[in-house]
């Protein structure tokens, strides 16, 4: 069995992980944590205030924190944000204690995504529609180095949850 029995969902803003993560930890009968989620409730702030009023450093500061807390340990699917993986050697830890599985998407397919909901997330808000395409490439292509580094790494369009599930099973086992 894998270290921890923990799973750790990558990849870019807008690309599925708390979706997959959801159906995956009803698949396995096991907790799900949104790590997005636990940082708003630990701070009593939406992750836009957040960044707005105390700056990324102290949301990464948090999400650190948060994302190496001891309760989530065990038989947990831990839906993380994009940024995640690229700070404070949180790809690192996650590898070492669980499985990591990046959904991969294109820079297109993610424009598709998050096109309709850029008021909700801090690093895309104010980005003109031609600048969000650019942006998202860029910022991608900065953060591949990490999310290429997962144990699974599967296509996030036309995701099969009950194949990713096989698939998962077997890597806990083996």
């Amino acid at each position: 069995m894998v270290k921890n029995q923990i799973i750790y969902i990558i990849g870019f803003m807008g690309s599925g992980k708390s979706t997959a993560g959801k159906k995956l930890a009803s698949l396995l009968g096991w907790a799900f944590i949104d790590l997005d989620k636990s940082i708003e409730e630990y701070t009593g702030k939406t992750i836009p205030e957040i960044f707005s009023q105390d700056g990324e450093t102290y949301f990464r500061a948090i999400e650190t924190q948060l994302l190496r807390n001891p309760q989530s340990q065990t038989n947990t699917i831990i839906s993380t944000g994009g940024g995640t993986p690229c700070h404070s050697d949180n790809m690192d830890f996650m590898l070492g204690t669980g499985l990591t599985l990046y959904l991969k998407l294109t820079p297109v397919q993610l424009k598709s995504r998050l096109s309709d909901s850029k008021d909700e997330r801090p690093l895309i808000k104010d980005l003109e529609p031609q600048r969000l395409l650019s942006f998202i490439e860029k910022k991608l292509a900065d953060r591949e180095q990490w999310y290429d580094r997962s144990d699974i790494i599967v296509d996030g369009i036309d995701l099969n949850i009950n194949q990713l599930h096989s698939l998962i099973i077997s890597k806990l086992n083996s």
